[in-house]
């Protein structure tokens, strides 16, 4: 898993499925995006990633819901 959430490439593809017309992969997408921000022990190339796309991330979230839940990200 560790070795899963260290990976540029994943982060992108993920990134990229956050972005689909389809609701249930963006869920899922998103909840696969949660352990690569919530991992302690990010490598250098995946801080510069999400440091980089920071407002297009906070801007994608901030409309990001479901009929259950809605998410809220604080990336401070």
């Amino acid at each position: 898993m560790t070795r899963c959430v260290s990976s540029r490439d994943n982060l992108r593809i993920l990134m990229n499925l956050l972005r689909e017309s389809s609701k249930s992969i963006q869920i899922e997408a998103f909840h696969v995006f949660k352990l690569f921000a919530a991992n302690q022990n990010k490598p250098p190339d995946i801080v510069s990633i999400l440091v980089a796309s920071r407002s297009k991330l906070l801007r994608l979230f901030a409309d990001f819901k479901t009929d259950k839940d809605t998410y809220t990200v604080d990336i401070d």
